[in-house]
């Protein structure tokens, strides 16, 4: 068939080719993850399919989302400076009003209000709001320097989302917690209420640990994406007086309206990531929470680091 040179053996007559090389060809759709055979288009939807063991023993039914769905989520994309250098005024007063913005909850126009009283500084609420945007590449790379030393292997996470509006109008932020730590894994932000940000958000977490349950309130976009890029037990929550609740991102999403409440809105979409990337870092990294014993959710998670080398991850630079 392949014209390769046939021989057969003078003792068992067995017939064998030693120049053919078994060529496997590629399958059309993905192998069953339960026995690892192939797989049969069982529905197809706008989103994702549903595809079907052809083991009638096995009969597995599984989901996989399409490619075009799963886009790169807003957290992986920041506009600004990836330094503190050729500022005019010195990094530790830049770091001071970060700090008093995001774990503060000051206004722009308080904390110049406050450096002028303080320390007799006359800065602008512009200047100060520009350098609360600006910074976030370089807290962002800091982060994922940071993240593999972490570990995220807990019982549950929690995904929720809230919204806020960007020159009048709404946008939906995506936010995933895990339940241990009380570390933000993820957030996306998106014009958008629908699947396909769901299956955004959890492919950018999916690899950074395994979860036994992921954790969510009713809305049906989360139950196709939990299934098809987790994998992992999906609850999801009816009543407030059941075992499991989502109270823990809901407190979140309340210390998140807190923080947000002084900005009454964003200018712009990039604005807005920006600024609510920062704000995760503080979260995550600077601020102490009282629940984990005044321990912030990175230490909890396994990121060593001494209150002094607390203070020195805000001069990245």
């Amino acid at each position: 068939k392949f014209g390769n040179q046939k021989y057969q053996c003078r003792i068992c007559k067995h017939q064998f080719a030693p120049n053919y090389v078994k060529t496997r060809t590629e399958r059309k759709y993905p192998s069953c993850p339960v026995c690892g055979k192939a797989s049969f288009l069982h529905h197809d939807y706008d989103h994702y399919s549903n595809y079907r063991c052809v083991d009638k023993k096995c009969n597995h039914s599984f989901f996989a989302p399409k490619p075009t769905v799963i886009l790169p989520p807003s957290m992986s994309n920041f506009i600004g400076k990836s330094n503190f250098k050729r500022m005019r005024h010195s990094t530790h007063l830049v770091v001071t009003a970060l700090t008093m913005f995001y774990i503060g909850k000051n206004s722009f126009r308080n904390i110049a209000l406050m450096l002028n009283f303080l320390y007799n500084i006359h800065i602008s609420h512009v200047t100060i709001s520009d350098w609360c945007k600006k910074f976030a590449p370089i807290f962002h790379s800091k982060m994922i320097s940071l993240m593999p030393s972490m570990n995220f292997d807990s019982d549950e996470w929690h995904a929720d989302e809230t919204v806020i509006k960007i020159k009048g109008k709404k946008y939906y932020i995506w936010f995933i917690i895990d339940s241990e730590t009380r570390f933000v894994l993820g957030f996306h932000l998106s014009p958008h209420r629908d699947s396909p940000q769901a299956f955004c958000l959890f492919d950018s977490v999916k690899n950074l640990g395994n979860p036994n349950t992921l954790v969510t309130d009713r809305y049906s976009a989360y139950k196709i994406p939990a299934k098809a890029v987790l994998g992992v037990n999906h609850i999801r929550v009816e009543s407030f007086k059941d075992d499991i609740s989502n109270n823990l991102i809901e407190a979140f999403n309340k210390t998140f309206k807190a923080w947000y409440k002084t900005k009454q809105g964003f200018n712009s979409f990039e604005s807005a990531n920006n600024l609510i990337m920062m704000f995760v870092f503080f979260y995550n990294f600077i601020r102490p929470h009282s629940s984990l014993s005044y321990l912030t959710p990175a230490q909890v998670a396994g990121c060593k680091y001494s209150e002094k080398e607390q203070k020195s991850l805000l001069l990245v630079s």
